[in-house]
């Protein structure tokens, strides 16, 4: 399955200007024969907008989510994409919402048909600019089905957990797709961190990135899709690209067959990490 990385900050601020910015993405990705595009953490209004992002909140059904998906239909490509998620009125209230509902830091996956296929909410919250925002999620692993693999979602931060990772590989996750705001001097994240995610789990890593300065952060791009073979399949630079890279099933399957990290797991020696 042919992924595209779309890494850009888009357009802070404005959810109809990022909106935008995806839909043109999503045509060069579709002419390029990609079946998927992903987006950075918080594509859909920005991240470093301060308050604003409890104002720009949507619930995971929202206007927002009918835009991308009517999107994802028009060009024939599935979008996972970053954005600020309004819990819905039948969850808790008393959150950091404007009245009160509860704002998580999310990515969707949207298929090529317009359906959404998965929800997942941030579970590691990195530093006290997220935790004053956002609320954290509480479901670690989040999958879907899409052109013959199995999609997880993790966002930014998360896959500096190895635990968060590992979790996903026994769950038997192919294609982890991890939208992110890296931030300078944390490049080795992307430059090692990732493809060793990817190795020691036996799965794809998408990482994909905002870029460039934004309030306060200096994005660092460098958004990478790696192989179970802790080669990078595609590796952007510092400036907006869209790059694009294969997920091959077959060498998946031939990397897990070679490579016994899952098996040779004993858990019952890994007791006190929890």
């Amino acid at each position: 399955m042919r992924t595209a990385l779309l890494q850009s900050s888009g357009r802070p601020g404005s959810v109809e200007g990022n909106l935008k910015v995806l839909d043109e993405a999503a045509g060069r990705a579709a002419a390029a024969g990609a079946a998927l595009l992903a987006a950075p953490e918080m594509f859909l209004t920005g991240y470093a907008i301060g308050d604003d992002i409890a104002h720009l909140a949507e619930v995971a059904d929202g206007e927002s989510a009918d835009a991308v998906a009517e999107i994802a239909c028009r060009h024939g490509v599935a979008i996972a994409y970053g954005y600020p998620e309004l819990a819905g009125v039948a969850e808790v209230e008393g959150g950091s919402g404007p009245d009160g509902g509860s704002v998580f830091n999310s990515a969707q996956l949207i298929s090529a048909d317009g359906t959404r296929l998965a929800n997942y909410r941030k579970t590691h919250l990195f530093g006290c600019f997220e935790r004053d925002q956002f609320e954290p999620g509480e479901q670690a692993v989040v999958q879907a089905e899409l052109g013959g693999l199995t999609v997880g979602l993790m966002i930014c931060y998360d896959v500096e957990f190895p635990e968060n990772v590992r979790a996903h590989a026994l769950a038997g996750t192919d294609l982890l797709i991890v939208p992110t705001a890296q931030m300078h001097p944390f490049q080795f994240v992307a430059e090692s961190l990732v493809p060793v995610r990817a190795w020691e789990n036996q799965m794809y890593v998408a990482y994909v990135n905002r870029v460039g300065q934004e309030g306060e952060f200096e994005f660092l791009g460098l958004s990478v899709l790696a192989g179970p073979d802790g080669v990078a399949r595609a590796r952007a630079g510092r400036s907006e690209e869209l790059v694009f890279a294969d997920t091959d099933p077959e060498f998946l399957a031939a990397s897990r067959e070679a490579n016994p990290y899952l098996a040779d797991r004993r858990p019952g020696l890994y007791g006190s990490l929890v």
